[in-house]
């Protein structure tokens, strides 16, 4: 990536502009059409033996918006896979919609597959070729001809210019991670989605690879992101929705659904040891952390701080300290979860 060019001059230089190429865009200014637009997805499987097979996408829509930070969460076979790799061209979906930079992945393939790069889970390169060869190959694959190629380009954006030349089986996991970020660049996509990138990783690796994401989308690249790490997902997204079993239960911008939450939690210092817990209505869960260490959530619906602190009280303690915690994103998404569970 050229610092001091944008994304949009860089898509301007292949002639690959929203206005100039997309049919639902004419006359529509760039904020006034979403990045990705799916409408009622669905996606069952067959099964080897027979019947109906396993409903994977129940009826899914929601839009990404342009130029955002997109967090798409669920537990483990949700969906969110299946829905990356109906995106990616990997999977057949059975009925409903997915426009991608304003390309209906059915009647405009080729453009909505170049509108779009998928940083997938798997290390996805033979281990015997090098990082240049890698993107000259993935380059080569899109037609791009190689005076328009910018592989040394994306290795000084990945900062693997100095591996260059190895191996990539020699490259540590965050430096096979940060490849294949630039892989899925070498079309300069407007559009990235990335498939669990810090999965495995350790946490200055895992740093590295949020400022690269960052970095990019402050130059104009709309991302995707799945992760399972939620204290990330509530820092980076400005939006989130969150899949279970195939279907959406939540869609909001990213404070507005950590708002959702019901539940406080107070961590009380008490002046003498614990022998029992005490209780109240309001509690949700009451458990000690230390000897003296009270830690109460309760639900804000049923209680307040005030009365959680009397009852506290009325049953014998003398309470040295409070601190109050808000309920956070991994809060919310284990009570959506479970509801829908």
């Amino acid at each position: 990536m050229v610092r001091g060019r944008g994304l949009a001059y860089r898509l301007a230089s292949r002639g690959f502009t929203r206005e100039a190429t997309s049919p639902k865009c004419a006359g529509m200014t760039s904020t006034s059409a979403p990045a990705i637009s799916i409408r009622d997805l669905k996606k069952r499987y067959a099964p080897a033996g027979g019947g109906e097979g396993k409903l994977a996408l129940k009826g899914v829509s929601f839009d990404v918006p342009e130029g955002g930070i997109f967090g798409l969460l669920g537990p483990n076979g949700a969906g969110k896979s299946t829905l990356i790799n109906i995106m990616a061209g990997l999977v057949r979906k059975t009925s409903g919609s997915i426009d991608i930079w304003g390309f209906d992945i059915d009647r405009d393939q080729r453009n909505a597959k170049r509108s779009i790069g998928i940083v997938p889970q798997e290390i996805v390169f033979d281990p015997f070729f090098t990082p240049y060869e890698v993107l000259e190959i993935q380059a080569g694959l899109y037609g791009i001809a190689k005076h328009l190629r910018r592989s040394e380009e994306l290795l000084r954006a990945v900062h693997l210019a100095d591996k260059r030349d190895a191996y990539a089986r020699t490259l540590s996991g965050g430096m096979k991670r940060r490849l294949l970020i630039a892989k899925a660049l070498v079309h300069q996509p407007p559009v990235l989605v990335l498939d669990e990138p810090t999965a495995g990783v350790d946490v200055e690796l895992r740093r590295q690879l949020w400022e690269l994401v960052t970095e990019m989308n402050r130059e104009g690249v709309t991302i995707v992101l799945t992760t399972h790490y939620l204290e990330e997902a509530e820092e980076l997204c400005d939006r989130i929705a969150i899949i279970n079993h195939g279907e959406l239960i939540a869609n909001k911008p990213t404070r507005e659904l950590v708002g959702m939450a019901r539940e406080k939690i107070l961590v009380l210092t008490l002046d003498r040891d614990l022998t029992e817990l005490p209780s109240h209505p309001g509690f949700v869960k009451c458990e000690t952390s230390g000897e003296r260490i009270l830690e109460i959530t309760y639900d804000k619906d049923r209680a307040n701080a005030g009365e959680i602190l009397s009852a506290v009280q009325a049953q014998g303690f003398s309470i040295v300290d409070v601190t109050t915690r808000e309920a956070d994103l991994e809060d919310v998404f284990v009570s959506l979860t479970s509801q829908a569970a």
